[in-house]
């Protein structure tokens, strides 16, 4: 499932293609297609995401506010394409005679009014690309839990967007034991957290990737060879389980919590 930074950088190409003016917008595969024609013809105000929510707000000449909700899931995916090209089962295509966005395979897909919209924005946790300072509200719910900071991360009713390799990555960056339990964490390593995720999603806005890896640790630096794979770019401890770490050398451990892969060290965490 795609990481909150991912859904960030969607809205922000949907905005650079289409914010501010008029488009086509159908349903060539029919499943939103009564929804489609209430929009279609109507500008793109200015799309946003919210952890792995993303929302397209319309206005119609009747100065009515429609909003798509999305929500990716596993397999689905928004492609930015010719807005000729025409393949699989679309559930969304938003087009303006030249590029078009188009939404194939996933979990939701919903037409709502600003207020229900607004609704799943508050039902959600906070997230670290649109909140850069350390929510006080997020500690004090942290910190009353003997829930492990592992399993906390992975909540998108605390830390929305954050995801399995954020999740791994942050707290091997703070040296932090995934076990360890949110009211054993101090306020000085939670704000660490906070803020090391912010600029980590904050990098994968811009770039596309996730890189979670110091100057000092990347390949060039190390004289390695770059990591190849799908689900990340240069990082410490994600899908690394038995190799050693790039820090200390200690073998990378993994297992099975809450039917995600957890990855860590266990010499520096």
């Amino acid at each position: 499932m795609p990481e909150g930074h991912v859904l960030h950088r969607l809205a922000r190409q949907l905005n650079h293609e289409f914010g501010g003016r008029e488009v086509e917008v159908t349903s060539p595969q029919g499943r939103f297609a009564k929804e489609a024609k209430l929009i279609d013809g109507s500008t793109l105000t200015t799309a946003h995401a919210h952890g792995k929510h993303l929302f397209i707000p319309f206005e119609t000449e009747q100065r009515d506010t429609w909003v798509v909700y999305i929500h990716l899931g596993l397999i689905g995916s928004l492609r930015f394409e010719p807005a000729e090209e025409e393949w699989g089962q679309m559930r969304l295509h938003i087009s303006n005679g030249t590029v078009a966005a188009n939404l194939r395979g996933p979990q939701a897909c919903l037409l709502v009014g600003q207020g229900e919209a607004d609704g799943i924005v508050d039902k959600s946790g906070f997230d670290p690309i649109v909140e850069k300072e350390p929510p006080d509200a997020l500690f004090e719910r942290v910190s009353r839990s003997r829930r492990t900071i592992g399993s906390q991360l992975m909540d998108q009713k605390l830390f929305a967007g954050v995801g399995n390799i954020y999740r791994a990555e942050v707290l091997f960056r703070q040296g932090i034991h995934p076990s360890v339990p949110g009211n054993q964490l101090s306020r000085s390593e939670f704000d660490a957290v906070w803020t090391d995720l912010a600029e980590l999603m904050d990098y994968g806005v811009d770039h596309g990737r996730i890189d979670t890896v110091r100057p000092e640790h990347t390949p060039e630096a190390m004289g390695r060879p770059p990591r190849k794979d799908d689900h990340g770019g240069e990082v410490y401890v994600y899908r690394r389980a038995g190799d050693p770490c790039y820090i200390c050398g200690t073998p990378i451990e993994m297992k099975v919590v809450e039917g995600r892969k957890l990855y860590w060290c266990p010499g520096c965490q």
